[in-house]
């Protein structure tokens, strides 16, 4: 079953809970929702499933958006290596913990929803 509906748990760097990732149940694209450490809903996670293009959002509101970058043909075909660019909304402080769960994010986005 978890390879159809996972949940990663973040941990800080005193290895304190800080938020989850529960990703949705038949999802084309790939979609979850990023929690706090309460079970508290911080964002959806939201994916195309003809990319590799991603969007937290809040409601309507983005937070933040993740995409693939072009690293280059002899990468893209002989490796399984990846570059994400993540650009963060201004209107996210910069001591929220969304912060840090988004950036946790991204580095699940490949692990959970591309493998």
């Amino acid at each position: 079953m978890s390879l159809f509906l996972s949940e990663v748990q973040v941990l800080d760097e005193s290895d304190r809970v800080i938020g989850f990732f529960k990703q949705k149940f038949l999802s084309i694209g790939g979609a979850f929702t990023v929690l706090d450490a309460n079970e508290t809903p911080v964002c959806e996670l939201k994916g195309k499933w003809t990319g590799w293009d991603f969007k937290f959002l809040y409601g309507e509101t983005e937070l933040a958006h993740v995409t693939k970058k072009w690293a280059g043909i002899g990468k893209e075909l002989f490796t399984s290596a990846d570059n994400y660019v993540l650009q963060i909304s201004d209107s996210v402080p910069a001591d929220n913990v969304a912060r840090q769960l988004i950036l946790a994010a991204v580095m699940c986005i490949d692990m959970v929803l591309k493998e």
